[in-house]
């Protein structure tokens, strides 16, 4: 049961994030918090992607830990594809999946940069 509720904290967590790195340049009061999030997500598929894989995320490695110590096998490497294997019922091909999150997420990257250009000044 603790897995399970493990499980299901993640699969929140997890959306909860891809939701907000898409969405969260929208409001001005959330952008600052964006640019956060879009800069760890960056460090993580980019900065621990150089040790372990480009493309790598610590919340996709940390999930796929309990759903497979509750006997899942044969995850996908990405946590987007998972998602939505899981909610349509398809088998959805990997690579056009991972096209599609990292063109979203180049372009939300961009956003973020932009809508915080005078804070990025500052820091710089």
């Amino acid at each position: 049961m603790y897995d399970d509720v493990m499980s299901l904290l993640f699969h929140f967590l997890h959306v909860s994030v891809i939701v907000f790195n898409l969405t969260g340049w929208i409001l001005e009061r959330t952008k600052r918090m964006h640019l956060i999030l879009v800069s760890l997500t960056l460090a993580s598929w980019i900065g621990l992607g150089l040790k372990y894989g480009l493309g790598y995320c610590f919340l996709t490695d940390w999930h796929w830990r309990i759903l497979e110590a509750n006997g899942a096998v044969n995850l996908p490497n990405s946590y987007v594809k998972y998602i939505i294997d899981l909610v349509t019922g398809f088998n959805s091909d990997p690579f056009a999946v991972d096209v599609i999150t990292g063109i979203s997420f180049v372009c939300v990257a961009l956003i973020a940069f932009y809508r915080n250009r005078d804070l990025i000044r500052k820091w710089g």
